[in-house]
């Protein structure tokens, strides 16, 4: 009953940040409605956490503190984001196409996956359908995509600081799953066809 309980409150205080977010982000855009970047800032944050709402509970899941601050500081991190107009590194429109390549990435992924998602790292089952025949974990390639639009077209030492955490902790939220998944042999013989966990031939 205890676990049942911390997984209602979990994801009914995850939709509250998710609320609150998205009207701070409306807020500013209907402020400057040529920031299309803002509109798919929350369209990726719904994208992100809106549908781990409805994720299947995991038989095993990471509940380690380091993991547990990892893996949420890496999901809500937008809600750090300062979403006030900064600099302009890059046309408006260049932003948004990369922000819209990262969402329909994710997308992808996610279809995939179908409801195998999640905050934690978690055995949900092994997939090695569609974008999990390129790399191990796809979705993160969009997370990138989409932060990296974002980021160019809102530029400050605020954002910086917050999507320069972000990637780190990206990057031990994927260690720390593949540490959960190894201990499967229908993971273990995935990763053996599967070479690289996001890029192809870097990482």
């Amino acid at each position: 009953m205890s676990e049942a309980s911390v997984e209602v409150l979990t994801r009914v205080g995850a939709a509250l940040m998710l609320s609150f977010f998205a009207y701070g982000a409306v807020v500013q855009w209907r402020a400057v409605p040529t920031r299309i970047t803002l509109l798919l800032v929350v369209v990726g944050a719904f994208l992100t956490v809106g549908l781990s709402l409805f994720a299947r509970v995991p038989t095993k899941r990471d509940w380690r503190p380091f993991t547990f601050i990892c893996s949420i500081g890496g999901t809500f991190y937008f809600l750090a984001v300062q979403l006030a107009p900064g600099v302009q590194l890059v046309p408006e429109m260049i932003g948004a196409s990369l922000q819209l390549l990262g969402i329909i990435w994710q997308l992808f992924a996610k279809m995939s996956l179908r409801r195998s998602f999640g905050i934690l790292p978690a055995n949900r089952g092994v997939v090695s359908r569609g974008a999990y025949r390129f790399v191990r974990h796809p979705m993160y390639v969009g997370y990138f995509l989409m932060d990296t639009g974002f980021l160019l077209v809102n530029f400050g030492i605020q954002n910086m600081m917050v999507y320069g955490c972000q990637f780190v902790l990206q990057i031990v939220r994927i260690v720390r799953e593949e540490q959960l998944l190894s201990a499967d042999d229908n993971y273990r013989i995935y990763r053996s066809k599967v070479r690289y966990r996001v890029i192809p031939g870097v990482f």
